[in-house]
This record gives structure tokens, sequence and C-alpha cells, in this order.
């Protein structure tokens, strides 16, 4: 039994006796209830044995939740190596795994695939993988029932399906020769993209009697959980989904893609924090399938896969991706020199003008890398960043004539004064998406201006109309138009490179590269403009559209520091006993033992608190897993995150086991 508890010391299977009236129920992969401390707790049922290893008296189980055994074998053995990867526990990692249960959905006729159920026809035209070298010996290699692992760098181009068309002809491949797939995507959008893409090479969905399911949560319990049983009871070979999805039970899997592996939304929030590259990484190992990582831009963990020959790259030809790319232009405060004054202004004369000649053939999309009006002022005398004077959180504008407000407590600030100056005027240093559209519906008098994002009125467009029209979006939320757009305006290039995290400017340069991927080609008229000065690595490999080269020095630079992803981090944190307890305890080979050093002391938590410290354990990547171990074996982890590629745990004296 796996029983569903919190603690990280109860992370091990516990034996009960099954009844005889519960005997033909109680199989492997149920959810059932037991008693465990007093009380009855959730379990799932794991195996079932003959002879009990505990002498003692067992306790009986209590009873069957359910029939549907919802923890297929080979879930159960990647949820275990997922728990052990990244300090969790299978509990934490099985209710990752399996959706909630929707008794309704459980009792509709599913239970064989429906009749009249589509099957693979010929192979489809892999034409989409002829333009990458390596791409058609990949595909001949799934077809076989090999398990090729790749590394795949797309192309741009416009419409909706391009890369989407590649990853079905791909899928379409995998179910010909007799396996399953699962692709996993950032959002829904990226959903419908690929189950239109899936449809147009004769794989449509279960509904419609055909084999793929899509498995999202925004679209409800019930329809997640019918998702997830059409898999589970085998109507469903090919599952399309967000994040959960890499652990759909799809049977026989030979085929796992995860596509723009950069993008956040593939990094769980919830304990134990998996990522979906590394656990369809461990699931291509554990079952034999291939394993297909892409994107338009790459980053420095899936280039590490390249560089250790886990995996191929598959990129296309230089020349080939001239052709397809647009002209990128870097307007930065040297080539707007010759400007005067006005190469400071957020929306230089040349990109007004190169806006002005697009939007007389098509539309033009503007990337801004702030939500909101203005997010972020500061006194209009001194320039000090205003603060919240309740809890010191920036304060921002949401309109024009609106008093400024706290981005983290939501308080409005009227009466605000500088603290430095005394000053009350505020001027603004982010300007975000809203206000952008409306200068630009100011500079572009008579124009369509759309604006797309989370906190935008509208939502998140997943497409706009093929005609002239100005569309402002936030990075990742970007729509697309049947012929491509124009031109891509991406401004404000010193606050998109801008930040101290591990990963920055590879970070930058995926964001950018998404808006860029979706305008026409140069020989159509194409066009990509960045605005403003940022970082030179990046705004370097934009130019040259060369994702792979900023990758590769970005690995070479942190294998040289011992920085993930070349090596396994652990940083705790917390008192300096716990800390020192802790690593006391944790005996690993090749184990280097950074610090601790002790932290700022935070002016909110007050002098009582006893001062925090932290150390940083470093190993090999081949012992990482040992290293999650040692320390979920020595510690309650209570708050655990990932930040710069390392896992930053909480230590408390208390929680010592």
């Amino acid at each position: 039994m796996c029983v569903d508890l919190a603690p990280p010391h109860l992370d091990r299977p516990f034996e009960y006796v099954v009844p005889a009236t519960l005997d033909a129920a109680a199989r492997p992969g149920v959810r059932v209830k037991v008693r465990f401390a007093g009380q009855d707790v959730d379990g799932w049922l794991l195996e079932r044995v003959e002879r009990a290893e505990h002498e003692g008296r067992l306790l009986p189980l209590r009873r069957v939740v359910s029939a549907e055994a919802v923890v297929a074998p080979q879930v159960a053995r990647l949820a275990r190596a997922v728990a052990d990867r990244w300090a969790g526990t299978l509990a934490d990692v099985l209710r990752l795994a399996v959706p909630p249960r929707h008794a309704r959905v459980e009792g509709e006729d599913g239970a064989a695939p429906p009749a009249g159920a589509t099957t693979p026809g010929p192979a489809p035209a892999a034409v989409a993988w002829d333009a990458y070298r390596g791409g058609p010996a990949f595909l001949r290699h799934v077809l076989s029932g090999g398990a090729p692992r790749a590394v795949w760098t797309a192309l741009p181009g416009p419409g909706p399906h391009r890369w989407a068309a590649a990853v079905a002809q791909a899928v379409a491949t995998c179910v010909l020769g007799g396996r399953g797939a699962l692709v996993v995507v950032p959002d829904a959008r990226d959903v419908d993209r690929v189950c239109a893409a899936l449809a147009e090479v004769g794989l449509v969905d279960v509904a419609q009697g055909g084999p793929v399911a899509r498995l999202v949560a925004d679209d409800g319990p019930a329809a997640r959980y019918r998702a997830f049983l059409a898999t589970l009871r085998g109507s469903a070979r090919v599952v399309v989904g967000t994040r959960a999805s890499a652990f759909a039970p799809v049977a026989d899997l030979g085929l796992a893609v995860c596509w723009d592996d950069g993008d956040l939304q593939h990094a769980e929030p919830r304990a134990p924090y998996p990522h979906v590259r590394e656990v369809l990484a461990l699931r291509s190992e554990l079952e034999g399938a291939a394993l297909l990582v892409g994107g338009h831009a790459r980053t420095v963990e899936a280039q590490h896969l390249v560089a250790t020959g886990w995996a191929h790259e598959v990129a296309a030809e230089r020349a080939t991706v001239r052709a397809r790319t647009a002209r990128v232009r870097a307007l930065t405060s040297v080539e707007l020199a010759r400007e005067g004054p006005a190469a400071a202004a957020r929306l230089p004369a040349p990109t007004w003008r190169a806006m002005r000649d697009a939007l007389a053939v098509g539309p033009v999309l503007v990337q801004v890398p702030r939500a909101g009006y203005v997010p972020v002022v500061a006194c209009g005398r001194c320039r000090t960043p205003a603060r919240c004077t309740t809890c010191h959180g920036p304060l921002g504008l949401t309109s024009a004539d609106g008093p400024p407000s706290c981005g983290w407590c939501g308080r409005l600030a009227t009466g605000w004064r500088c603290d430095e100056c005394g000053a009350a005027a505020l001027r603004s240093v982010r300007v975000g998406s809203e206000r952008t559209a409306e200068e630009l519906g100011r500079a572009f008098p008579g124009a369509t201006v759309r604006v797309s994002g989370a906190r935008a009125a509208g939502g998140v467009l997943a497409e706009v109309p093929d005609r002239p029209a100005l569309v402002v979006a936030t990075p990742g939320a970007e729509p697309h138009v049947a012929s491509g757009y124009a031109a891509a305006v991406l401004l404000d290039a010193a606050v998109a490179s801008a930040g101290e995290h591990l990963g920055a400017e590879v970070d930058a340069l995926r964001r950018w590269l998404g808006a860029a991927a979706l305008v026409r080609s140069a020989t159509d008229g194409g066009q990509v403009l960045l605005v403003g000065d940022g970082a030179a690595r990046p705004t370097q490999a934009l130019v040259r559209w060369d994702p792979a080269g900023l990758a590769v020095r970005e690995l070479d630079e942190r294998a040289e520091l011992a920085l993930p992803p070349a090596v396994r981090v652990a940083a705790l944190t917390g008192t300096r006993d716990a800390v020192a307890a802790v690593v006391a305890r944790v005996t690993v080979d090749a184990l280097e033992v950074l610090g601790p050093v002790p932290l700022p002391a935070d002016p909110q938590q007050g002098a009582a608190l006893e001062p925090e410290v932290r150390a940083l354990l470093r190993v090999p990547p081949a012992r990482g897993a040992e290293l999650a171990r040692a320390v979920a074996a020595s510690v309650a982890i209570r708050s655990a995150r990932r930040e710069g590629g390392a896992v930053r745990v909480q230590v408390d004296p208390a929680d010592l086991l």
C-alpha cells in the first residue's frame, strides 16, 4: 500500500491484509481506504502478495473506493523514480499523476475501444521532417520500434500548425508502428493546435471514434477524468495535454514529445516540483520509448542532453534556416545614434516607419515584456523606486488617472510621497501592454489594436484575423495568424533580458524567438525589430537566429563554474545547527559542500528569530537522485522550490528525522 500521507518519513509501502469479501475488488492500482494512526486515510494498492514481510498483526483493508485500477504499473514505476529524483514522496507524485475521481464518469460505458475506431492507414508523408538533419532517420527508428532520443530545434514559419504538423507526423508514424504516443505542451492553445494537426493526418478524438485523448485540467474535472479513463482502458493510444499529462497511462508508449521545454508552465509548482522534460526523460528510459524535446529555442538543459550524448540533435542546415526566417534587426542605441535625441524614444522613428509600412500588407505583432498599464513607477524627482508603506512592495498604475497601488498587497497609495526627497510626482519605470496599446492607438490613428494577455480584457487570443492590425501581446500570449505577421516589434529589450537568475539570457532569447517565429520569411517581406539595448549575447543570437549557439556557450560556462545542469545542487536554508545536522547526515560519493554562509536578515521578521544560513550540496549529475534521497531521508521537507536549477529546502530543527 502507498498511504496518502504527507510526512516524508512515511514514504514507504505498508502492508495490510485483504479480507475475503474484498478479494476480487482489491486489484493492484485501485483506490482504497485504510486505517492508519487511528483514522481512515486514502491510499493506493500497489501489489498483492501471498505472504507478508511484517511478522506482527496486520490491519485489514477497510474498503475499495473504486474498482478502477487508476495506477498503472508503468505509472507507479515512473512515480517512484520521480519521487527519488526530486526528494519527494510517492504519495505526492501520485496525487499529480492520478486526477481526482469522478464517480459519474466511471459509470459511463467506455470499458472497451469504441466500435468503428479508426486505425492508422499508410504512413503520412513526413514532409515537415525532410528539412531537418536527422529528422527522417528519427522517424524511421520510431516506426521500427526503436527508442531514439532527440533535441529538435524547430524552424519558424507562419500558420498555426507549422511545428504542430511535424509533431503530428511523428505521432502518426509511431501509431503506425503499433505503439502509443504522448505529447505534452505548455497550454490549452497548443493542445488545440496539436489536435487539429493530428486530425489532418487522420488521428481524431476518441469522442469521434479516434485514438486521441485530450488531457487538460482546464477542461474541467469530468472531461479530464473521462480522457484519463479512455487512456487507462485502451480507447486512446495518443494523449495530448499539459503538464500533468506527462504521467498519462499510455499503453505500450513508443514516443514522448515535450514541446517548448523552456516554458515555465512545464515546471510543476507543487511538491516535489518535477519538470516535464525530466519526467519524460525518465519515462523514456523506464519504458523504452523514443523522446523528442522540441522548441524554436533551445534550453541549456536540453543542450546538456546533447552534449552528454544522451540525445541527438535534430536541426536544419543554416541555408534552410536563413531561407525560412524573417530579417532581424537590433535597434540598439548605437544603431539609432544618427537619430539624435529621438533615439531615446520607446518607439524610435525607424521602428515607426517599419510598422507603418508593414501595416499596409498585414498584421504587426508588438511584444511587451510586462503586462498591465504601468507596473512600476518611481519618484519623479530623485528616481527612487516607489514602495508601498505597508508591505514595501512596488507601486504601479492600473490606469492613466487612478492612484498608484501596490503590486503585492493591492493597497492604494493615496497621498504618496517619496521617503528620500519628499516629492509627490511619479514617473513610469516599466510600461505594460495596456499602456503600450494606448500609445500605439495614438501613434497609428485608424489602425485596429488588439491586446492579448492573461490580464487583458479579452484574455489570451489564440488566433487573429489575417488583415492589417496592431497586436500587442506579452511573452507566450502571441496569437497566430494564418499567413504570418508582416512584422514583429520586440520592445524594451533591456527589460526583457535583464535578471539575475540563472538562464536569464536564454529565457529572453526563447521569448523573442517565440514571437519572431510567427513572422513571414524575409523573402515574403517579413522583418523583426528588437528595440532597446538588450544583453549582447541573446541579441546576437537572435540576429543570427542561433539558439543552439547560445545554449552551447551558456552550458560551457556553467560546466566551468560547476552550476546546474552540469551538476546537481541542493540548497539547505535554516538555522546553523539545523543545516549542520543535515549536512552531517548526507553521505554521497563525490559530494562537495559549499558553506554554510549567513544570509541577510529580513527586517520584517524582527531580531527575535535566530539568523539563518545556507549551504550548497553539489554532486555530479549521476549522483543527483542519490543526493535527493539522502536529503529527503534526513529532514521533513515542509518548504522546497526549484530556483536557478537547484532544489532549495527550508530546514527547521523540529523537522529533523
